[in-house]
């Protein structure tokens, strides 16, 4: 028997949020805590970071199992693996890409955020070797000394210590793995661009966000604006479900 994770009332859409590499869940919970106060159920999930088609994979499983519409949230790598995960995806009404990233098919996480200058995270990671499961290879971590300088400029210093020890690492491989899929191609997106972002530059951004044809808006904020302006961030989903709500 087929279970459900959600059964909301009266069409009301269910809000998935998908985080990226070095954050985790509770990265969103200002934007949790908005949503919810909106009526709105909400499911944050707990992104593998082992590889894009296996993080796709679970994703589906998950937006396979609530009962009704969809609308799909990601911050950074966490929209490459949205993006893969969601095509054909019937019940997915619409697809937010937070400081995120919208790839075609044969593109991978890492070409993108290296395709405009401005990118410096990767002069703060730090491998550590893995075996997990099926898994095995690099994880990379950004170094907690400068998790604030390079993540999260724009969060109180202790904030950041606190994101930089509870940062989820991503397996390296996962940030050359191609897309095969781009559910953005079908489903109405929005697009959040963040000004400040060392991550991903905002150029690069721009280019997804205009070839997707997402709505987007742009907000002077570091990479970490899930945490350092929940409201703007839940703002624009809220919009996404508004304008979809039909």
């Amino acid at each position: 028997m087929t279970t459900t994770v959600f059964q909301p009332a009266a069409d009301q859409p269910t809000v998935v949020l998908v985080h990226g590499a070095f954050a985790e869940s509770a990265s969103w919970n200002g934007v949790v805590e908005r949503l919810q106060a909106e009526g709105l159920p909400v499911l944050a999930v707990a992104n593998p970071l082992r590889g894009l088609a296996a993080d796709a994979e679970y994703l589906r499983t998950v937006i396979d199992h609530i009962d009704g519409p969809v609308v799909v949230a990601g911050h950074s790598y966490g929209g490459s693996v949205l993006s893969e995960a969601t095509e054909g995806a019937e019940n997915v009404r619409a697809l937010v890409y937070i400081a995120s990233f919208q790839l075609e098919p044969g593109e991978s996480t890492g070409e993108l955020a290296a395709k405009f200058p401005g990118g410096v995270l990767g002069t703060a990671l730090s491998p550590a070797a893995f075996t997990f499961g099926g898994f095995s290879g690099d994880d990379l971590y950004i170094e907690q000394d400068r998790f604030n300088e390079i993540f999260a400029s724009d969060v109180p210093a202790s904030t950041a210590a606190l994101l930089a020890a509870t940062q989820r690492p991503i397996a390296a491989s996962a940030l050359a793995d191609t897309a095969t899929k781009a559910g953005w191609k079908t489903i109405p997106s929005w697009a959040m661009i963040t000004l400040r972002d060392l991550a991903i530059p905002a150029d690069s951004m721009r280019f997804m966000a205009e070839r997707a044809g997402s709505r987007s808006v742009e907000i002077d904020a570091s990479h970490a604006v899930t945490v350092s302006q929940p409201g703007a961030v839940a703002d624009l989903i809220l919009e996404a479900v508004r304008e979809t709500n039909h």
